[in-house]
């Protein structure tokens, strides 16, 4: 049985929530969901879908340095966890906190930033609050309006289920990758990671999946995270130059890394994944194509707990994501010690 409490993560959640109070209002339980769903106290047709992110510790170790980034990234992590649940977002309300020494072309690109990526999903900043700190810290809370008959948890797949990605994975972890080894700006400019949260998708999948999360974790981490929940597990093929991105999948060849690198990573892209019943999976196939939506199909849901990756010679390694999840939540700022345990878990699973 693959629990919840094996990873330090969700046992520091788990921690928070023990001292609070729940509302009698709120659908979801812990963990289920990526954005908290409230029901509104005398209408049964819609929920309330709320969330918050924050961009601060990306930004502290240099993951983002140009502020049009910062800002984009704060808005699509927002709306992506809106997009999970299939929400119609309402608006976005943003509070930035910035270094004094940062001058006024600096604040006008991030406020450049905001505005674009607001404009690309149709959405809009309905206030804020600007404030002066050590560090730079940006925080977005979006919320949205869900009907109430077509919720949409992490929760819910079933054993035979079609596991699909919205779109190609690993440019986020090309990005932090390429900062964490100090190589060239030019192998993959920061400009390149521009990731658009699903909003338009994630109103088509809600009528059709039986659970989806977004992969800003990484995809790997987002599967682990999901089989846990589910206690089911997933049977994915390994066919990189399906799944990557092509930026990424280029990044991998030109730099020598091995593909599955991209996968496991912590940094994502605010990709969907979700699964869809058999019975329903023609069905959204056509409605997918009639807006122009062509989802990745990863693989299937399986009873069997794991995650397991059909290798191009047809093994079949059953890896297990706790090292690397529990590596990154206590990492200590040592990349060569990082570095070598990345390597020795892919070799131990012959990746």
């Amino acid at each position: 049985m693959k629990s919840l409490e094996e990873i330090l993560e969700n046992q520091q959640v788990n921690s928070w929530v023990s001292h609070f109070v729940r509302s009698p209002f709120q659908v979801n339980k812990t963990h289920e969901s990526d954005a908290e769903i409230i029901s509104l106290a005398g209408d049964d047709s819609h929920l309330l879908a709320i969330n918050i992110d924050t961009v601060s510790e990306e930004v502290e170790q240099g993951l983002y340095q140009e502020p049009w980034t910062m800002a984009w990234v704060t808005v699509m992590g927002s709306f992506s966890d809106l997009a999970a649940v299939g929400a119609q977002p309402l608006g976005i309300v943003i509070s930035v906190s910035l270094d004094s020494w940062h001058d006024d072309d600096f604040r006008e690109e991030m406020a450049r930033g905001f505005s674009a990526a607001c404009q690309s999903l149709g959405v809009h900043i309905l206030g804020g609050d600007i404030s002066t700190a050590r560090n730079i810290s940006l925080t977005g809370c979006a919320f949205g309006l869900v009907p109430g008959g077509q919720r949409l948890l992490r929760k819910g797949c079933r054993a035979g289920d079609i596991l699909f990605l919205s779109g190609g994975a690993g440019n986020g972890n090309a990005l932090g990758l390429r900062r964490l080894m100090r190589m060239p700006e030019d192998r993959f400019p920061e400009s390149l990671y521009r990731p658009l949260a699903r909003i338009r998708e994630g109103l088509l999948i809600r009528q059709y999946a039986s659970c989806c999360m977004d992969s800003s974790d990484g995809l790997f981490i987002t599967l682990d995270q999901l089989l846990r929940l589910n206690q089911l597990g997933f049977v994915v093929p390994a066919i990189w130059e399906k799944i990557l991105a092509p930026e990424a999948y280029k990044f991998c060849q030109s730099n020598q890394i091995p593909y599955w690198f991209m996968a496991s990573g912590i940094h994502g892209e605010f990709e969907l994944v979700f699964t869809v019943p058999p019975e329903s999976a023609d069905l959204f196939y056509q409605s997918a194509e009639n807006i122009g939506f062509h989802p990745i199909e990863l693989g299937i849901v399986q009873s069997k707990p794991a995650l397991e990756l059909v290798l191009p010679s047809g093994k079949r390694s059953e890896i297990d994501m706790a090292p690397l999840r529990n590596l990154w939540a206590d990492f200590k700022g040592d990349l060569s010690h990082l570095i070598q345990e990345y390597k020795a878990w892919g070799e131990k699973w012959q990746l």
